[in-house]
C-alpha cells in the first residue's frame, strides 16, 4: 500500500482517540458529574471537538487523500476504510472551526439546561439555549448541503445514515401511516377484555439492577469491558472497549427498565463485534445509526419479547422479586409484553405504536431545520400530531416535545434511523431465524451464543465494509422491505 494510505491511518488513528476521550467525557456528563460541573465540562468537549475538527482538516489530508486514491494496491478494507475517510473529510472541511466550536458549547449548554427543565416540563427555561442549537445546526445543514451537494435535512442525515435521502425515507414511511392506523385498531379491539396484570411494587433498584445485569452477562455483554449506570435518559455510550450503559429505574415497574437495559444492551453487544483489527479506522465502525437502533431493537423487540425469551426470563424475574399470583404466570408476562397502548413516552412504547412516536419527530425536525417552523411552535405541534396519529395529548411538555434528549444536543437528523432500525432488525431476525434452525428453543433455554455468533459474522464484524443496502443484502438477501416489518407485526399481534 502507499505511504498515503498509511499516514492516513496514523491520523485517523489520532482523531478517532480524541473522539473517544470525548465520548467517555460526554457519558460522565450525563450518569456521574455534579451540575456544578458543566460549564467546565462544555469547556473541555469544545476544546476536544476543536482539535478533532481541525486535525482532520489541515492541508496534508487532502493531498494524502488524492494520493491513496490513486493507489490500486488497496484491499477491499483498505479501500472501503479510504472511502469512510473521504466521507469524513466532507464533512469535517465543511465547517469552519469557530461553528464547530460554538456548536459544542451550544449543545452542552443546552442539555445540562434541558436536564434541569425536562422534570417540571418547564419549556419556556430551554427555548433561549436550544433556539441557539437550532440556528447552529441549519448553519451546518447549509454549510454540508453545500458540500455534499445535497438537501438540507439530507446534510443532517447522512451524519447518521450515510446515504440517506428524505426522498427514500418518506414513501417507506407513508407505507406504515396508511397500514397502522387501521391496524392499531384491530389490535387494540383484539386485546379488548384480555388486559396484563401489572405486578405490583415496590421493586428495589438494587434488585432491578441486578436483574438486568443478570440478563445483559447471559446475552453475552462482558462486564470486563463495561458498565451499567444511571442517568435521566438511557442511553449507551463509551467506546468499543470500554461500553457505558444507563438506564432508568421506576420502583413501581421494573419491566421498563429491564427493556431499556436489554434495549441499549443490543448496542453495546454491537459496538464489542465491530472488526477489532480495524478498530480506530472508519471502516472499523459501526454502519450508521439504523443499523445500529436494528442491533438493539433486534435484542429488545424481536428476541426479548418473543414467548421463547420469556420462558427463560420469568422464573428469573419471579425469583428477582419473589413474584406469586396470577401476575406472575407467564401467559400474563406475555400479554403484557404484546401489550399494545398508545403512550406518550416514545422509549416505552410497544411495536405498534413506536412507528408514529418517529414519525412525529421527523416530520417535526424537518420543518425546524427547513425554516418551516420555530423553536416556539414546537410544543404545539407536537401535541397536534400526537393527537392526530395516537388520539392522546400530552398534560406537560415533560410528556410531550421534552422527552428525548437528541434536539437538544444538537443530534438533528437522527429520528428516523429508530423506524428504519426496527424494520431492519425483524429482516435480519427473520434471516436469522431461517438460518438457525432451532434458535426459538436456544433462546428459552437462555442459550444466545449462536445468535451472537450470527449477528457477529453478517453484521458486527462486517464494520462499514458496506453500505447500509449492501450490509443488509449481505445479511437477508435484499435490501430494505417494510413488508417483513409489516408481516412481523400482523404474526406477532393477530395470529
Amino acid at each position: 500500500m502507499s505511504r498515503a494510505y498509511t499516514q492516513l491511518e496514523k491520523k485517523f488513528k489520532r482523531t478517532e482517540v480524541l473522539g473517544e476521550a470525548s465520548a467517555m467525557l460526554q457519558w460522565d456528563m450525563a450518569a456521574m458529574m455534579p451540575k456544578g460541573g458543566a460549564e467546565a465540562r462544555a469547556e473541555q468537549l469544545a476544546l476536544l471537538a476543536t482539535l478533532q475538527h481541525s486535525m482532520m482538516t489541515e492541508p496534508a489530508v487532502a493531498d494524502l487523500l488524492d494520493e491513496a486514491e490513486a493507489d490500486n494496491d488497496l484491499d477491499d478494507w483498505q479501500a472501503a476504510n479510504l472511502y469512510e475517510m473521504r466521507r469524513t473529510y466532507t464533512h469535517a472541511t465543511a465547517l469552519d472551526e469557530d461553528l464547530v466550536e460554538a456548536m459544542s458549547r451550544a449543545t452542552s449548554t443546552c442539555e445540562g439546561i434541558w436536564r434541569e427543565a425536562r422534570p417540571n416540563g418547564d419549556f419556556a427555561r430551554v427555548v433561549p439555549a436550544l433556539k441557539e442549537v437550532l440556528n447552529l445546526s441549519r448553519q451546518s445543514a447549509q454549510a454540508k448541503a453545500q458540500k455534499l451537494g445535497c438537501a438540507l435535512y439530507d446534510a443532517l442525515l447522512d451524519q447518521y445514515e450515510p446515504g440517506g435521502k428524505a426522498a427514500d425515507i418518506d414513501p417507506i414511511f407513508a407505507r406504515l401511516e396508511k397500514f397502522l392506523p387501521d391496524f392499531l385498531q384491530s389490535v387494540l379491539e383484539k386485546q379488548k377484555g384480555k388486559a396484563p396484570i401489572r405486578p405490583s411494587g415496590p421493586f428495589a433498584i438494587e434488585k432491578q439492577e441486578a436483574l438486568g445485569r443478570k440478563f445483559m452477562s447471559d446475552l453475552g455483554f462482558d462486564f470486563d469491558h463495561g458498565r451499567l449506570d444511571v442517568s435521566a435518559h438511557p442511553f449507551c455510550g463509551g467506546v468499543p472497549d470500554d461500553i457505558r450503559l444507563t438506564t432508568r429505574y421506576d420502583e413501581n415497574d421494573f419491566t421498563s427498565a429491564m427493556m431499556g437495559v436489554l434495549h441499549e444492551t443490543g448496542h453495546a453487544l454491537y459496538e464489542r463485534g465491530l472488526p477489532k483489527e480495524w478498530r480506530y479506522n472508519p471502516v472499523g465502525a459501526a454502519r450508521g445509526m439504523s443499523m445500529h437502533e436494528s442491533q438493539s431493537l433486534l435484542v429488545e423487540m424481536q428476541v426479548c419479547r418473543s414467548d421463547a425469551f420469556l420462558r427463560y426470563a420469568v422464573p428469573h424475574m419471579t425469583a428477582a422479586f419473589q413474584g406469586k399470583g396470577e401476575a406472575w404466570n407467564l401467559e400474563n408476562f406475555i400479554r403484557l409484553y404484546r401489550e399494545v397502548k398508545p403512550g406518550f413516552i416514545r422509549v416505552d412504547a410497544d411495536e405498534v405504536t413506536y412507528p408514529a412516536h418517529v414519525i412525529l419527530r421527523y416530520k417535526l425536525e424537518r420543518a425546524l431545520i427547513e425554516g418551516d417552523m420555530e423553536i416556539e411552535d414546537i410544543p404545539g405541534a407536537w401535541n397536534a400530531l400526537m393527537e392526530k396519529m395516537l388520539g392522546i395529548r400530552p398534560e406537560s411538555d415533560r410528556d410531550g416535545c421534552m422527552q428525548d434528549i437528541h434536539w437538544f444536543d444538537g443530534a438533528w437528523g437522527y429520528f428516523p434511523t429508530y423506524t428504519l432500525g426496527a424494520m431492519t432488525a425483524a429482516q435480519i431476525f427473520d434471516a436469522a431465524q431461517k438460518a438457525l434452525p432451532g434458535l426459538d428453543e436456544d433462546i428459552a433455554q437462555g442459550r444466545f451464543t449462536r445468535l451472537m455468533d450470527w449477528l457477529g459474522a453478517n453484521v458486527h464484524g462486517q464494520g462499514s465494509k458496506l453500505s447500509t443496502p449492501e450490509l443488509l443484502k449481505h445479511a437477508t438477501g435484499k435490501t430494505l422491505d417494510p413488508e417483513v416489518f409489516i408481516t412481523h407485526l400482523k404474526k406477532r399481534y393477530m395470529d
